[in-house]
Formats: C-alpha cells, structure tokens, sequence
C-alpha cells in the first residue's frame, strides 16, 4: 500500500492533491513561502518543488526549450537563478510542516537527492525527464520510501515495467499518466492512457500529472479512479515564467479540490434507481399528473375528453386511463378540479 506521510493513497480514499510549484516562484524563497499558504488554503494534500542546482545538474551549453527568459542569458543561467540553498530548503520545508502540508520535491541531482533527504522528504517524485536517469533512481531505491513515477516522456509499457520493477523490489509505487505539452488541450489529455495504467496496475495507485491550466482533466480523471492529482500552481494568471499558462490559479486550484473529491464520491456510491425512486414517492406524487375535471358535470352526465384536464399533482387516474371515464355517466355531482378515480362513474 501507498502511504505518504502517514496519509493512505489509492481508490478507497478521495484524490491525494499536489499542488505543483515548479519554477513560478521565480527563484524567491517568499514567493514560495506564499505559494505553499495558499495550496494549504485552497485544500491541497501536499505541495511539490523542483530542487535544482545549476552546477550538478547543467552545463551553461543547455539549449533553451522555449526562450522565454529576457533576464537570463542561458538556460544554465536560469537555473542558476531558481536555486535555493539547503538552509533555504529547510526553512521552506519547516515551513509546509507548520502548516499541515506535505513537502515534496523533484530531485534533479544526486547533490539535490542528499540535501532532500537529510530533510526527510517522505517520497521522492520522479520528473517525466528523469524516469530513464538510473543513477536518480539508484539512490532513490536506496532509501526505501515511497516512489511516485511521472510518465510524460515514456512509452506506457516501459512505465508499467519499471513501476512492477520497482514493486517488486519492495518499493510503495504510485505511477502518474502525463502529458509533456504545456498547456495540454483537452484533445491531447489521453486520459485512456490513465484507464490503461488504472487496468494494467491494480491496485497500484495511478494519478494524473496534468497541465491543461483547467481544473476539468483532473476533476474527470478522479472519476475514473485516479488516486493522486499533481497541478501547477501560479499565484496570478499574468505572473511571468514557462510554467504559468499550464498552472491553476489558487480559484482554479480550489475548483479542483473540491470538484476532484465530489467525483470520487460519485464514483464510490453507485445509486440503485429503483430504491432510489422508492425513497422519493411524495416528489414524485408532487410532480407527476392526473385526470381532473374542467368544469362542474351534474350527476350522470355523460363524461367526455372535452371535459377533462391532465393536472398536478399525481394520486390520481393516469392519462392512459381516460377510457375508465370517457362515455361513461358521473355517480354524482362534480366540481371543477376535481380530481377523477373510477368511482366517479358507472
């Protein structure tokens, strides 16, 4: 069985959400201070950095993906500026402790695996570029806790085998199916992909890694068993960095919180119609119809279909039953609105 900090994930408990930071901090430690208040305001599980430094990780000849930095002359020097240091990761980790979240972060280095776990990260959270780097994934084994497998750059079936590799080596897996397009339209989402792992993996927990900047993904795939949901965070839709048109802004984070638990909910309690409707007879008398008169008839009259209506509320004869009334003659005399039943007439 997952469990993260004491926290059980899989199907029997609603969604684990992460909120994501990746770099839209921007490189300022309050930044990220106010990034983790506001996931734990918004209902988040759990809030995930990237540790990066620039030196063990780079080279100042990494190309850009996408140039969107005027402040950084090179990706290296990027970098460079997202780093903390391991006293900035502690006071940061203190931090999320202090406010009942969960800390995690992506390692992007084996200095940054060590700095992480000397501050006891309960599980380590492989980044889609990262889930072929066998010497992260050594050192990851090594400590035995958990290890969460972001897919967005591997083939389905070399997920699946290193998840039951690392399975049956006695690690706790959770596996993320993801998209690495950012943002992700909904045409790209491949949330049969998540069916397939959900198939291919029971009862491993599987997950989402979205980045569609839109709560929906993530809502429908807690529907369809998704145990974990990672979402990018940003503060403002209009704040700089690559990341933030794939993030949820804290609004679209709450949506997520509570629509995701709304579908697990949905899902664990499949409803029996039928004894669903037996519960709900006096809405249904309420709102259902019956054969009423329209006009005052006289004892004996004649009854035709000119002078019935079809009205709330229910109780009564039913429209398909007009033939019990029509041609028929009143045992009595009617008022207006009255509601019919088969002693009316003889």
């Amino acid at each position: 069985m997952l469990e993260i900090a004491g926290r059980p994930i899989g199907q029997d408990h609603p969604p684990f959400i992460i909120a994501e930071t990746a770099q839209t901090h921007e490189g300022s430690l309050g930044n990220a201070f106010a990034m983790a208040e506001v996931a734990r305001d918004c209902g988040a599980h759990a809030i995930k950095f990237q540790t990066h430094i620039a030196a063990e990780e780079s080279t100042p000849s990494e190309p850009w993906r996408i140039p969107f930095s005027r402040q950084d002359a090179s990706r290296y020097d990027y970098w460079r500026r997202m780093e903390f240091t391991f006293d900035q990761w502690a006071a940061l980790k203190d931090h999320c402790d202090s406010l009942g979240l969960v800390f995690l972060s992506s390692p992007f280095s084996i200095k940054a695996c060590e700095w992480l776990e000397q501050l006891g990260m309960p599980a380590w959270k492989v980044a889609s570029g990262e889930i072929r780097n066998q010497q992260l994934l050594g050192f990851m084994r090594a400590t035995g806790k958990p290890i969460l497998l972001s897919t967005g750059l591997a083939e389905p079936d070399e997920a699946i085998a290193l998840a039951r590799e690392l399975q049956d080596g006695g690690h706790a897996v959770g596996l993320f199916h993801c998209t690495t397009q950012y943002p992700t339209p909904p045409e790209q989402e491949g949330l049969n992909v998540l069916e397939h792992y959900l198939t291919a993996l029971e009862p491993m927990p599987v997950g989402l890694s979205d980045h569609s900047g839109s709560p929906v993904a993530g809502i429908v795939a807690a529907w369809l068993g998704a145990a974990m949901i990672e979402v990018h965070l940003t503060l403002h839709e209009k704040a700089f960095g690559p990341d933030v048109s794939s993030s949820l802004t804290p609004a679209g984070l709450a949506q997520l919180v509570e629509g995701s638990e709304a579908a697990w909910r949905m899902r664990r309690n499949p409803v029996d119609k039928l004894a669903q409707l037996g519960e709900l007879t006096n809405v249904r008398t309420t709102f259902g119809r019956s054969l009423f008169t329209n006009c005052d008839l006289p004892e004996g009259a004649v009854v035709t279909e000119e002078m019935l209506d079809y009205k709330k509320p229910a109780g009564g004869l039913a429209y398909e039953e007009r033939d019990r009334l029509v041609g028929r003659k009143t045992t009595r005399a009617l008022p207006r609105d009255h509601m019919l039943s088969a002693d009316d007439v003889r």
